[in-house]
Parts: structure tokens; C-alpha cells; sequence
């Protein structure tokens, strides 16, 4: 069975009048209309102090799921190096040219609307116009960074990039399927993105679990090449370091469960490093890079 995520109409709030909200407020006017209070005793819960905030506080205590909750942990790592927003994308199209000759264009109109949480477009190109599988797409994009950071690069998992270690999750297949569907007929597709803050000090796996339902977690691919078109967002031992969540990867030397493991880039003896980490464990100076799906009209 495909997995299918559902791009949201707008970026607006949910508000008492939308479908959800008046399903919240049915809730609660079926619990009241229960209770049989009479004129006074409804008269006293009207008046109660604090009534708002007590709503208020279940709402928030209540608005993400508690999966994984306790793999948080507060976190002041963020974008030190000069990042502040994704570039032109005609300026990053252009680059990934020049790294990847024979890549394509894209449809530069895709760059709109803005989305809610994303810090701007980034342009990714199909793995498939850069190799014929997966990990030798990923692969292609370290050796470009290795260049890029002047062999200042460390890789933990050289020559195990194969498909039997390194896969994409169901879920991002699924994602770049419904955007490469949308961007017809062009290599390099524009997605609204967030570059690992929205989920720093999170594991892996309480990022999934709490991204919105437009919104996947982003692969070493897609990762590797934002960090090609934007060489000032890691290049300090004090940047939030990135997850790569919309890959899975198997080391059974490590686990004998399958695919327990997450790719993640790190700042290493004075450049970047490329390894896997536990998808479990939440450390405050890593974050879930990830890409959301552009609102339909």
C-alpha cells in the first residue's frame, strides 16, 4: 500500500468554526448538556476562575501526540554560521549546474506561496538525474561536499551506502513523489523547507511523530545538496548539527532490528561529517531537517 500525505489547502489556523474546531466545541457541548446542571450549578462552572485557562491548558497539553515525548530536550543551538533563509532559487539552481553537469531546470513559479513553518524554497534535484540508485546519488552529493568543504570532510559510513543499509522511509518516497507529480517534466524540483530548527533537540523519531501532516522529514540527499547551495549554514562546531529523517539506515553490527538508525551531517575537526545516529535519542544540538508539501488552492 503507497504512502500518501495530505498537502494542507492553506496555512492558516484551525479556528472553531473549521470542521476540527466545531467537532471540539460538539465535544463539549455534549459533556455540558450531560452534566444536567441546574440554573445555579451552571451558573457557577459559567463563573468559575481560571475556566479559559484550564481549556487552554488541555489544548496544549494535548495539541501533539505523546509518542515519544520524553525524547525532547531543550535546546539554544541554531543557525550561527550565516544562514538566515534559503537563497534566489535561480541562484541555487544555477549552482547545482555547475556541480551537477547535465541537470536540468526547474519551474521557477513553483516558488510561491509561502508555507506555514518553512523557512523558504530549496532546490533539490531528482536522485534519479544525478545516478541510477539512491545511495549512489547520495553518494555523488558527499563527494560534492568533500570538494566543497576542501576535503575537510568525514565520511562514517564510506562504501555502505548500498540498499541493504540506506534506504529512503516510505513516507519521503511518497513525498517526492507528490512534489515530482506536481513539477512535471523538470530535474530539479523546489520544495518549502526548514533547515533543522523547527525540530532541534528532538530524536528522529518524536520529529516524524510530530511533523504536520504535509510535512516529511528530509534525506541525506536532499540534506547533502541544501548544504551544497548553502555553504554558511554549517561550517561552526556551535550550528545546530542536522538529522536526516526521511532516511533509514541498517547496521547490524549495531542492531539486529533493520533500519533503527538515522543519517545525520556534523561539524568534525573543522568541517562537516557524515555518519548514522540512533533515531531514539534526542541531543540539543541536533535537529530534523524537513520539507512540507505546498498548499493547494
Amino acid at each position: 500500500m503507497s504512502t500518501t500525505l495530505a498537502p494542507s489547502r492553506t496555512a492558516s489556523v484551525v479556528t472553531a468554526r473549521d470542521p476540527k474546531g466545531t467537532k471540539f466545541v460538539s465535544i463539549v457541548e455534549a459533556a455540558y448538556n450531560k452534566a444536567g446542571l441546574s440554573e445555579d450549578e451552571a451558573q457557577r462552572v459559567n463563573d468559575t476562575a481560571g475556566l479559559a485557562d484550564l481549556i487552554g491548558t488541555f489544548i496544549a497539553d494535548n495539541r501533539l501526540t505523546d509518542r515519544y515525548k520524553d525524547e525532547e530536550v531543550s535546546s539554544k543551538y541554531g543557525y550561527l554560521s550565516g544562514y538566515k533563509k534559503p537563497k534566489d532559487v535561480i541562484a541555487q539552481t544555477n549552482k547545482l549546474r555547475e556541480l551537477f553537469p547535465g541537470v536540468g531546470f526547474a519551474s521557477e513559479q513553483m516558488a510561491r506561496p509561502d508555507v506555514a513553518n518553512a523557512e523558504g524554497y530549496f532546490a533539490v534535484p531528482r536522485w534519479q538525474s544525478i545516478a541510477p540508485t539512491y545511495g549512489e546519488a547520495v553518494q555523488k552529493v558527499l563527494d560534492a561536499l568533500n570538494k566543497a568543504y576542501k576535503g575537510r570532510f568525514k565520511n562514517w559510513r564510506e562504501g555502505e551506502l548500498g540498499p541493504d543499509q540506506l534506504r529512503q522511509s516510505a513516507k519521503s518516497v511518497a513525498f517526492w513523489e507528490q512534489i515530482g507529480e506536481v513539477q512535471k517534466g523538470f530535474d530539479i524540483l523546489l520544495v518549502p523547507a526548514q533547515f533543522g530548527l523547527r525540530h532541534r533537540g528532538r530524536s528522529v523519531r518524536r520529529a516524524r511523530e510530530v511533523m504536520e501532516s504535509n510535512e516529511c522529514g528530509l534525506g541525506a540527499f536532499a540534506a547533502g545538496i541544501m548544504l551544497l547551495t548553502h555553504e554558511d549554514r554549517l561550517q561552526h562546531y556551535d550550528d545546530l548539527w542536522i538529522d536526516c529523517a526521511g532516511d533509514e539506515f541498517h547496521d547490524p553490527q549495531f542492531s539486529a532490528a533493520p533500519f533503527v538508525l538515522a543519517p545525520c551531517f556534523s561539524f568534525y575537526d573543522g568541517g562537516l561529517g557524515f555518519g548514522t545516529f540512533r533515531s531514539d535519542v534526542a541531543y540539543d544540538y541536533y535537529g530534523s531537517a524537513s520539507g512540507f508539501l505546498v498548499p493547494q488552492a
